[in-house]
Order: C-alpha cells, then sequence, then structure tokens
C-alpha cells in the first residue's frame, strides 16, 4: 500500500483521498483553507456527494485518511502527490495553471527522492512539463491521470470506474501509479503524458457535443411537432449511439463542461487549428439558455417585468450541491434582468442568490406564482402534490425545462405545460 499525499479536497480531492483510504492506502489530504480542514477532521463533509461520509468516515476511524493544513504537511513523506486543485478558466478560456504551479513549487523542496506527483486535476496538453519546471525536482517523476468523476456519483465513479488512464514518459513512474488502482475492477491504459490530458478533454467536448446536439433536435422536434422523448428512445437503440446524454434540458454547464470546451478550443487555436464544431456546441448551448428563458417569458404573456415566477432547481444537477455555472442559475438571472420577482427552491440550496429568492419548501416556492419553472431534475419533484400546487399557484402554467413531470396528469389537472422539444 502507498503512502499518498493529496493537494486540494475539492469535488476531485476529497472523493480521491477518501477512496485511496478505502482501497488500503496511507493519505493525508492537504488544503490552504484551515477551516475546511477543520472540519474535516471533525467528520463534517463540506460537499454534498453520495457515500462520500461513508467512505470519508471509514478513513477516519481506520487511521488510514488525515487532514492537514499546507501542502508540504502532507508531501513530507509521501511516495505519491496527486495535484487536485483548481484549473479555472481564464480570460481568454484557457485553464489557469497557477493553483498546480503553487503547488508544485510548495511541495518541491519536501518531497521524498523518487517520489511521483501526479496531475489529477484538467490541465492543458503539456502541463507534466509545467508541473516538472515548478518542482525543480530531477528525482521526482511527473504522471498525468485525469479524472473521470461525476458529480453525484464520484465515489461509484473512482471505485468502479470505465477505464483508468495513466500518462507518463517513465514507465517506471507509470507502473507505480498503477498499482495504486490494483483492487480497482477496469480498464488500465497506459500512454503519453500529452494523450492522456487529451482523452480528459476530448472526452467532456464529446459529451457536451451530444447535449448540445440533442437540445438542437428538440429545437427542430417542436416546431415540426414530434416527441423528443420518441425521438431520442430510437436514437438510443442503435448502439453506435447509446442512450447516455441523450436527455434535452435547459443547456449544460457545471464546474467542467463550460471551461473544458473552452479550453479545448483555446488549445486547438494556440496549435494553428479552428475548431468550429466545438465553437458551434458552446454556441448552441448559449442559445439554449436564451431560447429557455423566452419560454418562460412566453408562458408569461409576453412579458415577465413584475410577474412572479416560481423556480424547481437551482443546482446545475441533482444530486449534489454545485451551483457552479448552473443552468438554472444563468436562466433565472436572465428572468430577473428582465423584470421577474423569482422564488425558488432546490433540496441542496438554502443560501440566499443575487436575484433570487430561495426558500427551504418547493409549496412555498410556487405560492402566488404565474408561471412555474422546472429547471433541475431533482426525483422529488415528480412527487410533489399537483393539486395543492395548483391551490397556491396564481395561474397555472408551468415550463418544465427537463421533461420530468406527467404532463398528462398535468394537462387533467387544468394545468398549461410547455416542456423542451414536445408539442
Amino acid at each position: 500500500m502507498g503512502k499518498i499525499a493529496v493537494i486540494g479536497t475539492g469535488y476531485v480531492g476529497l472523493t480521491t483521498g477518501a477512496c485511496f483510504a478505502h482501497l488500503g492506502h496511507e493519505v493525508i489530504c492537504a488544503d490552504i483553507d484551515a477551516d475546511k480542514i477543520a472540519r474535516l477532521n471533525r467528520g463534517e463533509i463540506p460537499i454534498l456527494e453520495a457515500g462520500l461520509d461513508r467512505v470519508v468516515e471509514e478513513g477516519r476511524d481506520s487511521g488510514r485518511l488525515r487532514f492537514v493544513v499546507g501542502a508540504a504537511n502532507a508531501a513530507r513523506q509521501a511516495e505519491f502527490a496527486y495535484l487536485c486543485v483548481p484549473t479555472p478558466e481564464g480570460p481568454d478560456g484557457s485553464a489557469d495553471l497557477s493553483y498546480i504551479e503553487a503547488a508544485a513549487r510548495e511541495i518541491g523542496p519536501v518531497l521524498p527522492p523518487d517520489a511521483v506527483v501526479i496531475n489529477k486535476s484538467t490541465v492543458p496538453v503539456g502541463s507534466t512539463r509545467v508541473v516538472e519546471r515548478a518542482l525543480g525536482r530531477a528525482d521526482v517523476s511527473v504522471v498525468s491521470n485525469p479524472e473521470f468523476l461525476r458529480e453525484g456519483s464520484a465515489v461509484q465513479d473512482f471505485l468502479q470506474p470505465d477505464r483508468v488512464v495513466i500518462g507518463a514518459d517513465d514507465q517506471s513512474a507509470a507502473v507505480r501509479v498503477a498499482s495504486l488502482y490494483v483492487k480497482v475492477p477496469a480498464p488500465l491504459m497506459v500512454t503519453d503524458p500529452a494523450s492522456a490530458e487529451t482523452i480528459k478533454y476530448a472526452c467532456n467536448a464529446f459529451l457536451a457535443t451530444k447535449l448540445s446536439f440533442v437540445n438542437a433536435v428538440s429545437v427542430i422536434c417542436e416546431n415540426v411537432g414530434a416527441d423528443v422523448n420518441d425521438v431520442i428512445l430510437g436514437m438510443g437503440y442503435d448502439r453506435r449511439i447509446g442512450h447516455e446524454f441523450l436527455r434535452p434540458g435547459p443547456g449544460w454547464g457545471g464546474s467542467c463542461f463550460p471551461k473544458d470546451t473552452k479550453a479545448l478550443v483555446r488549445i486547438a487555436e494556440d496549435h494553428g487549428y479552428d475548431f468550429k464544431l466545438l465553437r458551434g456546441v458552446v454556441e448552441v448551448n448559449d442559445e439554449q439558455f436564451e431560447r429557455t428563458a423566452e419560454k418562460v417569458v412566453k408562458m408569461a404573456g409576453g412579458s415577465v417585468k413584475g410577474v412572479r415566477v416560481a423556480a424547481w432547481g437551482l443546482t446545475f444537477k441533482a444530486r449534489t450541491d454545485d451551483l457552479r455555472d448552473s443552468p438554472a442559475i444563468e436562466i433565472l438571472t436572465r428572468l430577473a434582468a428582465q423584470g421577474a420577482e423569482i422564488r425558488a427552491y432546490d433540496p441542496a440550496v438554502e443560501r440566499a442568490l443575487e436575484g433570487i429568492e430561495v426558500v427551504t419548501d418547493p409549496y412555498a416556492a410556487v405560492e402566488g406564482a404565474e408561471v412555474l419553472v422546472v429547471l433541475t431534475e431533482w426525483d422529488e419533484f415528480k412527487w410533489l402534490d399537483m393539486d395543492k400546487v395548483k391551490s397556491l399557484m396564481g395561474s397555472y402554467r408551468v415550463v418544465d425545462t427537463r421533461n420530468l413531470l406527467d404532463r398528462s396528469a398535468l394537462l387533467r389537472r387544468g394545468f398549461t405545460y410547455q416542456g423542451i422539444g414536445r408539442s
């Protein structure tokens, strides 16, 4: 079993550290946020992620998982150091590597000889060289090991992944990193660092492309009178296409897809290629935000100025509390800019948001509302008492951007209903 330092305790870092401890390794997770580390040492999990509390508690109880302030404090005896720090989008769309470089500079002087530093953060092609320079250690290898974790199922994705990708120029370092996954039942692919880094971006860009494609198809369905649910069902049975990521919605967002698609466009530009297809994917997504907001405006009678709009869902997807680049927030912000009075409910969100009144009960959200818009696919919305909802609303109009609710049942109750890709 290895001694692992994990630098960063966000979604990727905390999941990585806890899951490695679950596999039997000795793990120290580090962060610069002393308050977060104190909470983790008390057993408090700062993010909503299914099963993460269980594996963190197991790791702490076994003594295999510890939390410290400062990257250097975690790295002093580490055989492996995982960099799981943010790589936010820069002003030009490229990934900002300043956090990666700062972490590497901090751990460089204290790492034991022959340690392996692993990029787990999503980083541009060539970032292993950036980390090597920041480390300043010829006796330390740098390897790429991209993450493929979905928020809401990250623990399962780590322990039962579709594949493990390792990119290294030093084959002995690749073998050592591969040994950390000996208990993980998945294909293991060893390649060069540039290919490993490109695999991560290409995967996210392709999934974003599928989402933009199905959202564009949903517009065609509305215009020709087709039902997008039936169309995508028929498409999904084709084994070359599959059912995954063929669900229409208000647009895609989250912490990865927006920045990674733009970063790949920028990487292509920097190497002399205009990635027009991916530019189109981003453009279609921006159009979907606007189309969705316009559906609400149209349902309200052509203007939302002074109109109370109820919203169910604020997070970018269900089973997470992550609001980063949430399509729901983007759409509600556009409606608020047009004068809408917005009251929203999300089971994972309690804090106030600018321009949005957040309540802690779905029925409180709809009280007096002229339009209800469903923006996140939380299962609990399907089981709410729509007779009670009708009794509370000022008028009975629903825009269901996830096609989540029972359209026939709502129509029988006298609601006016508008979904995505459905006439």
